[in-house]
């Protein structure tokens, strides 16, 4: 059954949001499949793609256009194993502040965005106020990290937890309720 979406948002090439978009596109179940076919392989050409979902090349090839032209798929990356390139430890590390005025706000954001071994960065509800989710070699290069963030912004509390095994990582937005 198609969805209608009222705004998508439209991401800068670095991942910042540029603001919403309004428009809406029904989404049915061809471009669900495209999107399902394409967030387990994005390098899938059209050709492959058309044959998958049971389209004409350029009836895929309009559709995916038209997907990436509405926001919905924003950006198509190459997925990097992490312990292959020295980044084998996940540390999630949850942060609380005593401020939430807005330069502390601007100062904590460049942070973020200027340490590399931050790989996701949220904004929570609850006791926590932030969590972040950080790839580095061992502990001894967290520590290293750790030392540069309190270095950037003041943090009132800051844990961290090391992952033992990844019981499940994917990017895939679950299409399900779609």
């Amino acid at each position: 059954s198609p969805i209608a979406v009222d705004e998508f948002p439209k991401y800068r090439s670095n991942g910042k949001k540029l603001g919403y978009i309004p428009m809406i596109m029904q989404l049915d179940d061809y471009d669900i499949s495209i999107l399902r076919h394409i967030q387990e392989d994005s390098d899938l050409g059209v050709d492959a793609l058309a044959e998958r979902v049971n389209l004409s090349r350029n009836a895929a090839w309009r559709r995916l256009k038209n997907l990436r032209e509405a926001g919905i798929i924003h950006k198509s990356v190459a997925l990097v194993d992490a312990e292959s390139v020295g980044c084998g430890l996940t540390a999630l590390v949850f942060i609380r502040t005593s401020n939430h005025e807005p330069r502390w706000l601007q100062a904590f954001g460049r942070a973020v965005r200027t340490l590399p071994e931050i790989v996701e960065a949220l904004r929570m509800s609850g006791d926590l106020d932030y969590m972040l989710k950080v790839r580095v070699r061992d502990v001894k290069a967290y520590d290293a990290f750790y030392q540069r963030l309190i270095r950037l912004v003041p943090l009132a509390d800051v844990s961290a937890s090391f992952v033992m095994e990844a019981m499940k990582e994917t990017t895939s937005v679950p299409l399900d309720q779609a």
